[in-house]
């Protein structure tokens, strides 16, 4: 008992739960998984998290570790959470059907991968020139997403639950310049979503692959440029040695929402306070990944530049205004591509024209005014 009462002491401010404050902040990743240890009376549930992520890769695959070490702690050993890593148990594409079937509880990637799936998917993940990172928290916790994509899942038998935010990532890794939209035609590029759907529109042929595959994909010749997320992750797979041009900003991914999807029968055959430690144990992961990516994106990048003599280069104008439009094009089609993805869509589109106001008064007004 004293070790849950230190552990919810650390947890600080955040998601309220059986009444102690839980804290966004709370990051003891590098402790293992422990449960409680008095002996108890009850049988432990045993739980298996499915990932689309190389197993303890950084910031997305440590993020899955945390969010199940998690809910291992704050649940005081009742549910215990074993984690596999893509390929492990299943293949990474696999986990939605792995989960949705029962064969493991929990699986954590993000939705755009499942657009074969439900085409409505795709919004709860990244849109290109959407939200951004806490816009996109703001419309699935207060402004009606959140229930939009539980009825997207119900129909699987699948409860999503946030559970992480890379932040606005990076245009990607190419093996050219891209001095104006003309270079993309003929441009074989991993990109998942409809970031995939606007680059096919500018002329490109997107490639969806997992990012266990990328440098060799790379390096091979497979395809010409990938993007992953950003320095933290892309420095870890070292594409650096691969591909000479690293562009920016990523128009294509915002504030990229990473899902844990849980089995609905596993889910409600848990007592109401077990509900409660999953999907606020998601709440907290949900934050502490997006400070994370705030915290090591800049330091890596700085590798990047000054060790590995990489080539920083934003996309220009011409190129993101073509983007813009085509990703409008994009966007509205799918709306028409079922009634479920017309609602989703207009919920989105509608949260996104109120916030702007307020963003551009704010966030983007302030950081005009820092300057450099």
């Amino acid at each position: 008992m004293m070790k849950r009462r230190l552990f919810l002491r650390q947890l600080g401010g955040g998601a309220l739960l059986a009444g102690a404050t839980l804290g966004a902040g709370c990051s003891d990743k590098d402790q293992p998984a422990a449960a409680s240890a008095e002996k108890t009376s009850f049988e432990p549930v045993q739980w298996k998290m499915v990932t689309t992520w190389p197993k303890n890769f950084p910031g997305l695959g440590t993020g899955a570790n945390f969010l199940a070490d998690l809910i291992t702690r704050m649940s005081g050993g009742r549910i215990q959470v074993k984690v596999f890593g893509s390929n492990e148990l299943v293949p990474a594409f696999g986990v939605f059907d792995a989960v949705s079937r029962g064969t493991a509880q929990l699986g954590h990637g993000s939705a755009y991968y499942w657009k074969g799936k439900s085409e409505a998917a795709q919004f709860f993940s990244a849109v290109p020139f959407g939200l951004t990172a806490d816009e996109m928290n703001a419309w699935l916790y207060h402004g009606g997403g959140m229930e939009l994509w539980q009825e997207t899942y119900a129909r699987f038998g699948l409860v999503p639950l946030a559970a992480g935010n890379t932040g606005v990532q990076m245009a990607g890794w190419f093996n050219k310049e891209i001095n104006s939209i003309d270079d993309l035609r003929g441009l074989k590029m991993r990109i998942p979503g409809l970031g995939g759907e606007v680059l096919a529109r500018a002329g490109g042929t997107p490639v969806s692959l997992p990012g266990g595959e990328l440098f060799t994909s790379l390096q091979s010749g497979a395809i010409d440029a990938t993007e992953w997320v950003g320095p933290y992750n892309d420095l870890a797979f070292g594409f650096y040695k691969v591909a000479k041009y690293y562009y920016y900003p990523g128009w294509h991914e915002p504030g990229t929402t990473l899902e844990c999807m849980v089995n609905q029968k596993a889910y409600e055959a848990l007592p109401e306070d077990l509900q409660v430690i999953v999907s606020n144990a998601a709440r907290v992961a949900n934050q502490d990944m997006q400070t994370e990516y705030i915290a090591r994106n800049n330091q890596a990048l700085q590798t990047l530049v000054n060790q590995h003599n990489v080539e920083v280069r934003r996309l220009p104008d011409t190129v993101l205004e073509r983007l813009r439009g085509l990703s409008a094009d994009v966007v509205a089609e799918l709306a028409d591509k079922d009634p479920l993805s017309r609602r989703v869509y207009e919920s989105f589109e509608a949260f996104r024209s109120q916030v702007i106001q307020w963003s551009n008064i704010s966030e983007r007004a302030y950081l005009n005014a820092r300057g450099g």
